[in-house]
């Protein structure tokens, strides 16, 4: 099997094709169907046309929560926390962006009156994140005097649209500070759609973290470390997973995020915990029949999981197509369909050039 390294998902492209602003309506977004030996465009609401009655769709029901905070030290110097995460007793896990670390014990003085504590950096002492005690419930202090943490390759400041558009229509628990993006082209006409084309639906809950937009630095794969993300499998979920093989549906996951979910599910047994599970060509997935994802950064760690998922040639012709038909990338971007490749020993997992799919049984 090949060995990959970072390099190889990497690719050229032009900075106008990076979504500053959501389409007009959540499920007029383009689909590219990658589904086939040759490319399809298509509208993301045609979606129900493209699934089969029992099938299932499972979508992440985290909520995006305001978790950028502005405030500074006690010399008047500015910093921004980036909340990655809620601990108990008002406690936090957050980026710091400051000119200089202020010393374990600084209080901070937050916009909007209230004070944050350092506690020492997470999860040693040398640790990339920082623990802070809040002097309010953090989440209070988030939806009150926080802003919207949108990813650093869009460059305006929030606003009310992004309040409302960079948040899933079914977001019901909070604690994500990046959205699972491939969700975000659903609106409830859509919802209607699928259900009434007798396509099942199911939830996890996995909070996106920061990390999501890491760069892998190393050019070997082996040597990058996948940020945790907190995550659950209802037993309903479960259940329905169960039904969907049993009736011979498919499983497809919607968003990158799912599919982290569900796949460290099937690989430790665990329903609820951390996850740090990395996902590279040569995986084997136990769960996804099918994903719909948006258009990922170069180099990144999700470019690495769909070319594991659907074929490492098939995914970058697929991102070659988009870009050469101009369609929108990243968060605010546009989504594409994939299906898994079942691996020969001939493609050794990956897809010869201008073969044809192979189905999952």
């Amino acid at each position: 099997m090949r060995t990959f390294t970072t390099g190889d998902f990497d690719f050229a492209l032009p900075p106008e094709l990076i979504a500053q602003h959501p389409a007009t309506e959540r499920s007029a977004s383009r689909l590219l169907d990658g589904r086939t030996a040759s490319p399809v465009d298509r509208v993301f609401r045609d979606l129900p046309a493209l699934l089969a009655p029992g099938d299932l769709l499972v979508f992440n029901d985290t909520q995006v929560v305001k978790a950028r905070l502005f405030g500074e030290k006690p010399t008047g110097g500015k910093l921004e926390l980036l909340v990655e995460r809620v601990l108990e007793g008002g406690e936090v896990v957050a980026h710091m962006k400051v000119s200089k670390k202020p010393p374990v014990g600084t209080v901070l003085r937050m916009a909007g009156g209230w004070e944050a504590t350092l506690l020492g950096r997470w999860p040693l002492p040398e640790g990339p994140l920082f623990h802070l005690r809040f002097s309010q419930d953090p989440y209070e202090v988030m939806a009150g005097h926080g802003h919207v943490p949108l990813p650093p390759y869009i460059e305006h400041a929030d606003d009310a649209e992004d309040e409302r558009r960079y948040q899933t229509v079914f977001a019901r628990h909070p604690g994500a500070v990046a959205a699972p993006t491939a969700s975000l082209h659903f609106d409830e006409p859509l919802l209607a759609a699928l259900a009434a084309r007798g396509v099942e639906r199911a939830a996890v809950t996995l909070h996106v973290g920061a990390g999501t937009f890491q760069p892998v630095k190393s050019d070997n794969i082996a040597e990058h470390h996948m940020h945790s993300e907190r995550y659950r499998v209802p037993e309903a979920t479960q259940a329905a997973i169960t039904a969907c093989r049993t009736r011979g549906g498919k499983v497809v996951a919607v968003g990158t995020t799912t599919v982290r979910t569900l796949e460290s599910w099937a690989k430790t047994g665990e329903a609820e915990g951390d996850t740090d599970i990395f996902i590279t060509p040569g995986f084997e997935f136990r769960v996804v029949d099918r994903m719909v994802t948006n258009f990922h950064l170069p180099r990144s760690t999700l470019m690495m999981m769909i070319s594991a998922f659907a074929g490492y040639e098939r995914v970058m012709g697929l991102y070659q197509h988009a870009i050469a038909e101009r369609y929108r990338f990243f968060s605010y971007g546009d989504a594409m369909l994939l299906e898994k490749m079942i691996p020969t020993e001939t493609t050794c997992g990956r897809l010869a050039p201008g073969e044809p799919l192979a189905q999952p049984g």
